[in-house]
């Protein structure tokens, strides 16, 4: 019945604003009994909040980014190079700072986030201002120059992107990544297989990249799940694999996480 009536929403160009209707409703149940999250950082509204973590549930939202930034930390740590020794990072796909306001007393890289949602990217503008931030379309391009970073990261972006804008995202990703530096992402993999029907599971199975609602493409709604290898060999073409860790993503529960140098 759900997908029936997504499909019927669908056909009638009206499931994007019928999503954004959805998740402001959701942000109208939020309680808030302070503005101030226990990191001495403003909280993100409600209706933020709900665009990055599905839910208006602000000790998760706070929670999660503390464990995707310790997921980060660690996977960096096992490549021996240090958060702390890197010039530069990128937080891809950052929406109203989750990740990002966790390095707020990081010593060492210039951190920068870029979001395609205006207002989640003008929030942490004003809130965050120890890192820089940009807006950037669906599409490329990204506001940096070639080579800015040593670290770029896209926790649970391609997760939401058809095949075609994770393959130029990621060329463009490849583009303001430094030689040398690094590329992580994360990704529903086999973990995630349960949730597939019949024929998406079959088509997974084959190393098929499966892709539902496209026509959302940067919404949650649109989901796309990854069999490994095609990541792998096809969207991280002309990559080094540092490391693949299934359900690795801390944050991002139950997602695979990669780590990528580019030569």
């Amino acid at each position: 019945m759900k997908n029936a009536l997504l499909r019927l929403l669908g056909r009638l160009q009206l499931l994007r604003p019928t999503f954004r209707a959805y998740e402001s409703a959701k942000a109208l149940t939020a309680t808030r009994a302070t503005a101030v999250a226990p990191d001495g950082l403003p909280l993100p509204p409600p209706a933020l909040i709900v665009r990055v973590a599905g839910e208006a549930d602000e000790a998760w939202f706070l929670e999660g980014g503390r464990l995707a930034a310790g997921g980060i930390r660690d996977s960096l740590e096992r490549a021996g190079r240090p958060l702390e020794t890197l010039d530069s990072m990128l937080d891809f796909g950052c929406g109203c700072g989750r990740v990002v306001r966790q390095w707020a007393n990081l010593h060492g890289p210039a951190v920068a986030g870029s979001d395609h949602d205006e207002r989640a990217v003008a929030w942490c503008v004003e809130n965050l201002p120890f890192a820089r931030f940009e807006v950037n379309g669906l599409a490329p391009p990204l506001a940096f120059e070639d080579e800015s970073f040593d670290l770029v990261y896209a926790l649970s972006v391609l997760t939401h992107l058809t095949e075609e804008l994770q393959t130029i995202w990621l060329r463009e990703l490849r583009r303001v990544v430094r030689p040398g530096g690094f590329l992580l992402l994360t990704t529903h993999g086999e973990s995630y297989l349960e949730r597939l029907d019949a024929e998406e599971r079959a088509r997974f199975e084959h190393g098929e990249i499966v892709v539902r609602w496209e026509e959302v493409a940067g919404t949650n709604l649109c989901t796309t799940f990854h069999p490994p290898d095609a990541v792998r060999r096809g969207l991280a073409e002309g990559l080094e694999e540092v490391e693949f860790v299934p359900e690795g993503a801390a944050g991002n529960p139950h997602q695979d996480l990669f780590l990528f140098r580019k030569p």
